[in-house]
């Protein structure tokens, strides 16, 4: 298939050196893959670009192309070993498809830009300043951009939020890039290509963050001046406290109140987890204070490794509001109760006693 180098490049045939180059410089950088991410025919232009540029910009190419045409070097007669830039048919019979011994789209844009002379010179960050920053001459360089600032904001979550994650959706009043220009700079950013703008971010919070957690997204700050790279945004999570949990780094506390009879004779109670309920045993004698474990039912660990343990705290109710019959009784109780049932109450009657005796016999 005949391509047109001349065409490609946006020139005539009688086109001098110096012409070519420019029509290269300028059509390079308008479909350079760094200005158009993601963008295929751009791609697929800026190969083409580049092919037409390195057979037109030889003179020895170019009078063969002149001569034989595209065929000379992407048809049968590469095939016959006529081909000057090497055997075969590096251009997958005459597609555009930038492969076998032909030079690198990208080696060819830095060689012509790094000989540009003036303020290029010659580095790869001159370079592409003159891509992001719409196609100036060398001779006059635009002035560098500045990296964009980091960005900080607070999200309040509850704390099953903070224990399981979730997705959040945040609106920022920031600098971002140019809808106009790209970045590159234009009369409605005032040529710092960026604007202000009201930008929603989706934000992934991880499970196992607590209270006062920082979470980076990157290049979410704000956007650079003339396309330089943008800042962070940072996350502070506050988390709302919980009505039943009480959280130690990845430990659970939970406080569960039991009657009188549990307390002393044991039995069954149901407490509250993270994945819902559960029974527990309460042995016979708990004290009021106790904290009985369940391992594993605790928070997950935010950079993983398992979970903490939750922590029950037996809390032995005093009844209240009594009426006389039960005032009663639980006298009645009270008073069939020996030292024996009683073991700290008798201790703390002995030290007490042996306190007065040695005060009566100084």
């Amino acid at each position: 298939m005949a391509v047109d180098f001349y065409s490609t490049l946006g020139v005539a045939r009688t086109a001098t050196a110096d012409e070519i180059k420019k029509a290269y410089r300028k059509l390079a950088i308008q479909y350079h893959p760094d200005r158009n991410p993601g963008d295929k025919e751009a791609e697929k232009k800026f190969k083409e670009l580049s092919q037409a540029y390195e057979v037109l910009s030889d003179e020895k190419k170019r009078a063969q192309y002149d001569q034989f045409g595209s065929d000379f070097f992407t048809g049968s007669s590469a095939r016959q070993g006529g081909n000057p830039f090497g055997n075969g048919n590096p251009f997958g019979g005459g597609q555009y498809q930038w492969s076998g011994n032909f030079s690198d789209p990208r080696d060819i844009f830095s060689q012509v830009f790094g000989n540009m002379g003036g303020g290029m010179g010659g580095g790869q960050s001159d370079i592409f300043e003159q891509l992001f920053g719409g196609g100036r001459s060398g001779h006059c360089r635009r002035s560098q951009g500045s990296k964009g600032s980091d960005l900080t904001t607070n999200i309040e979550i509850t704390f099953h939020e903070a224990v399981h994650g979730t997705d959040k959706k945040l609106r920022l009043s920031k600098f971002d890039i140019c809808s106009n220009c790209a970045g590159r700079g234009c009369a409605n950013c005032s040529s710092t290509g960026r604007v202000k703008v009201s930008k929603e971010i989706k934000v992934h919070i991880p499970q196992g963050v607590n209270n006062g957690s920082r979470l980076r997204i990157a290049r979410e700050g704000e956007a650079g001046t003339m396309g330089a790279a943008p800042g962070d945004l940072y996350v502070v999570i506050s988390v709302l406290p919980d009505d039943l949990f009480r959280r130690e780094e990845n430990d659970l506390i939970c406080e569960v109140p039991i009657d009188l009879a549990t307390s002393v004779n044991g039995g069954i109670v149901e407490v509250p987890t993270l994945e819902g309920t559960t029974k527990m045993k309460i042995p016979a004698g708990t004290r009021n204070g106790t904290s009985l474990r369940l391992r594993g039912k605790g928070v997950p660990a935010l950079k993983g490794g398992g979970k903490g343990d939750l922590f029950v705290r037996i809390l032995v109710e005093v009844p209240a509001n009594l009426n006389k019959q039960q005032k009663d009784l639980l006298k009645y109780f009270t008073d069939s109760l020996t030292e024996g049932n009683m073991p700290e109450m008798a201790a703390f009657a002995f030290k007490m006693k042996e306190r007065a005796s040695k005060e009566e016999g100084k």
